[in-house]
């Protein structure tokens, strides 16, 4: 990550709210699709579908090893998502929940 001085820590807590708004103002799946294929590369939408799928797949118990032969995703990158499952910030597990799905 880039470093900031604390001026430019602020303008971009700011910015990162302004982001979390414009996505509530999306309300259709296709909506989401055309906002994020215009803020992110293919690679980093990939990397972020990847991860949900990482995160469905371990919900279900699939093993590390099971869940790198279904995605292709590293089992560094599966053992991490795991982690912010249990110690992030809850968003996976929100969604899971309002999805009806449990961790």
């Amino acid at each position: 990550m880039k470093q900031h001085n604390q001026t430019q820590k602020n303008k971009l807590a700011t910015a990162a709210r302004s982001l979390s708004e414009a996505l509530l103002t999306l309300e259709t799946p296709a909506e989401i699709k055309a906002f994020l294929e215009d803020l992110c590369t293919p690679a980093e939408i990939e990397a972020m579908v990847d991860r949900w799928r990482v995160v469905q797949l371990l919900v279900q118990k699939n093993s590390y090893r099971e869940i790198n032969q279904l995605t292709g995703v590293s089992v560094t990158t599966i053992g991490r998502v795991a982690r912010f499952m249990d110690m992030g910030a809850g968003g996976y597990n929100i969604a899971l929940d309002r999805l009806g799905k449990t961790a």
